[in-house]
């Protein structure tokens, strides 16, 4: 190894160590409001990625039906409950919105030549299909269970992802797919040519990085998910409803796993299973953090990446398990320096 190959390494080591550091803030953010591991994130990310080259290679987009089946179902279970505790106007409206949002978006998809709109439009349609899936899904599998133990959580989360995995076989095939770069410049740097896809990932990922702490700090749906995450009976009894919590943590979450997948599909080829390892080494980053710190995660995450790249210019063929084997150290760690709490609930 020279230098050169080491800043090429480093380089790819920064680009998955940025994703998985979105996913891994993602991971802590759900599981701390919820308590649910959201095991489905990196489908998100294959969807999103697998969208974008679907619009670009002119396929068919299926996927746009998934999101009219998905709000059909969230509206009649909002209009049931409306007819047992009685009729809203306004809740009813929003059952018609999501509907009609749905359609619209069927609409669009079909009506307008995906090939040759600019790639920000196809991007935002990307966008626009897939994170309403996030709070949807919430409120089908998740918010009718919301009390349930941690452990029957993660059995609906497993199986919603091995459902996810399989829709995407159906949806997108069993071919993967690369989309075309944001831009096509490259940037030299002493020996080194850095391409512009590199700065968009690490330009994107900060920036969404320090949109959600400004969210955080500054606003106030941020702040009624940072109580919830701290304790969530107490911002119960504030009047946090726990229902938004989870919706808006899944939204953000959708959002973060497909602009990832936006992000990376440009670099490397995706294929319909290709979330779960994804999400795993995400996971990697989340347990450094103990899955509470979002800067300890962060720079788990950024570890993992760096060490995945590394690895697989030593010992390529066991790059997998070196990475995974992060855990086992860090698990041993805290359940040395760690205190068992019984859950609030």
């Amino acid at each position: 190894m020279n230098f050169q190959i080491a800043i090429l390494l480093g380089q790819d080591g920064i680009i998955n160590g940025a994703i998985y550091a979105l996913l891994a803030l993602s991971i802590i953010l759900v599981f701390t409001v919820t308590r649910i591991l959201l095991i489905p994130l990196g489908e998100f990310v294959t969807f999103g990625a697998l969208t974008m080259y679907a619009f670009q290679s002119g396929h068919e987009i299926h996927i746009a039906w998934l999101l009219l089946v998905m709000m059909l179902l969230d509206a009649v279970l909002d209009v049931r409950k409306l007819l047992i505790n009685g009729m809203d106007s306004r809740k009813a409206q929003i059952a018609g919105i999501k509907i009609a949002y749905a359609l619209l978006v069927v609409v669009l998809v079909d009506v307008l030549d995906m090939q040759t709109v600019p790639m920000v439009i196809q991007a935002a349609l990307t966008l626009m299909l897939l994170v309403p899936l996030g709070p949807v899904m919430y409120r089908i599998f998740f918010q009718p269970i919301a009390s349930a133990s941690p452990l029957v959580l993660l059995i609906v989360s497993i199986a919603l992802h091995v459902a996810m995995v399989g829709i995407g076989l159906l949806l997108f095939g069993p071919e993967g797919g690369r989309t075309a770069p944001f831009t096509a410049t490259g940037f030299t740097l002493g020996p080194v040519l850095l391409k512009s896809q590199t700065l968009w990932v690490i330009a994107v990922s900060i920036a969404l990085i320090l949109a959600l702490y400004l969210a955080f700090e500054r606003t106030l749906y941020g702040k009624a998910l940072r109580a919830t995450a701290v304790n969530r009976m107490g911002a119960r009894l504030m009047g946090i409803s726990p229902d938004f919590a989870g919706k808006a943590t899944f939204a953000l979450a959708a959002f973060i796993g497909v602009a990832s997948g936006i992000l990376i599909a440009p670099i490397t080829t995706l294929y319909f299973d290709s979330g779960f390892i994804i999400s795993l080494k995400g996971f990697v980053g989340a347990i450094i953090g103990g899955l509470i710190s979002y800067p300890l995660a962060a720079l788990g995450a950024l570890a993992v990446g760096l060490i995945e790249a590394f690895s697989m210019f030593w010992a390529s063929d066991y790059k997998e398990i070196i990475v995974f084997t992060l855990i086992i150290p860090f698990l041993i760690w805290r359940s040395f320096n760690s205190n068992h709490v019984e859950d609030e609930e």
